[in-house]
């Protein structure tokens, strides 16, 4: 039997002579690793969706088919892939795929890859189009930025000139989504044709601003990414965030058996928009889903606007016929004021305004409930780094 006493030694933080080295080697091999896994899943990503555009096109323009067939095919091969393979394949997605071939014919990519290789590919037989013969390497080539920089050359710039001009840019200055995002949004290359001195603008798109760049791990959690390996996203980059809307769930829950859980963390494309809504129930007396939204910060009326955006596509996409339509709760915690606050406007008529107050929590009740569990968790989170300072 081991002496209890008896324990293994403990090594100072100065005993191992390079540790610190060692340790920031690795923590950029990782950080390296993890890059590159995304890049890899987006190469493979962004060369599928553009062979899916291809056979979409191809199959458009091949055979008899009617007119009024084509425009329902995306529907329908919006259906039969969203059953069979997730998420990813509305018919938003579809279209965009089919934009990406048209935007980069195989004409087009065999001139990239033949720049770039200095090996024409021009030994295709004529029995195959030279969108058949590339390789997923030569796709890669041809396709260096990521799914989600195409998507926004696709769909916000104003022609083939503006699209191929941004793509450049973010190219020879390494912009994120967000920075090229930003740069279509302020009309950067409108601008540079009227500038005198473009050479000094140039020079300036480089630079990012605070929130432009992205970790790893946030480039590995992207939504398409997530939706082209059909994975689900049920994290929060905010850990008391996250633990406050588990604090929150059960709550609700242990309130009685009105209400019945649907969700957490749960996602909504709207347009190229992505949301996420931080929790979904079910209340069985009222007959209609409640949308909450959590806000770490105090409310505004951004708050309130974007719950009303929830629960238009709510009623649009999550209402089962029969339900009443949804009702939206914002709750708002700070270390000063807590709030909850109801999104009632717009509802069909004031009495049911009027059952869902008197049927949900009361409001005080709600916001004594967020206090408690903010000062809970924030305790329990510094006595945990506390006990241990690594964190």
């Amino acid at each position: 039997m081991k002496d209890p006493s008896i324990r293994k030694p403990k090594f100072p933080s100065d005993s191992l002579k390079g540790y610190d080295s060692v340790l920031s080697g690795l923590v950029d091999l990782l950080e390296s690793a993890r890059g590159t896994s995304s890049r890899t899943i987006n190469a493979i990503m962004t060369t599928t969706y553009w062979e899916i555009g291809r056979r979409i096109v191809e199959f458009e323009q091949g055979g008899d088919i009617r007119a009024e067939y084509k425009a329902g095919l995306l529907e329908r091969l919006s259906k039969d892939l969203t059953s069979r393979f997730g998420r990813g394949f509305s018919v938003d997605n579809l279209e965009t795929m089919r934009l990406f071939y048209n935007a980069y014919p195989p004409e087009r990519i065999s001139e990239t890859v033949s720049r770039k290789s200095g090996v024409p590919l021009s030994s295709t037989s004529k029995s195959e189009t030279p969108s058949r013969i590339f390789t997923l390497s030569d796709l890669s080539e041809a396709f260096p930025l990521s799914w989600s920089h195409y998507v926004q050359l696709l769909r916000h710039t104003r022609s083939a000139e503006a699209r191929a001009f941004y793509e450049t840019e973010a190219l020879r200055c390494g912009w994120s989504v967000r920075q090229l995002d930003r740069q279509i949004s302020s009309l950067f290359y409108e601008r540079i044709l009227l500038s005198k001195d473009k050479t000094a603008m140039l020079k300036k798109s480089g630079s990012s601003k605070s929130g432009d760049m992205i970790t790893p791990e946030q480039e590995i959690k992207d939504p398409y990414i997530l939706e082209f390996l059909d994975l689900k996203d049920e994290y929060s980059e905010n850990d008391l965030e996250k633990a406050l809307i588990q604090q929150l769930e059960k709550f609700l829950l242990e309130l009685g058996g009105d209400f019945a859980f649907i969700g957490r963390q749960r996602r909504l494309r709207i347009g190229d928009d992505w949301y996420r809504v931080d929790l979904l129930f079910f209340h069985r007396r009222l007959r209609c889903l409640v949308v909450i939204d959590l806000k770490v910060g105090k409310f505004t009326h951004a708050d309130a606007g974007q719950m009303h955006l929830y629960l238009n596509y709510a009623r649009e996409h999550w209402t089962n016929e029969g339900e009443n339509p949804p009702v939206g709760l914002i709750l708002c915690a700070e270390k000063n004021a807590a709030v909850a606050h109801y999104a009632l406007e717009g509802l069909p008529n004031k009495v049911m305004a009027a059952e869902y107050k008197m049927k949900l929590p009361d409001e005080k009740m709600l916001a004594a409930e967020l206090k408690r569990s903010r000062k809970l968790l924030e305790t329990r989170m510094l006595v945990s780094a506390k006990k241990d300072p690594r964190r």
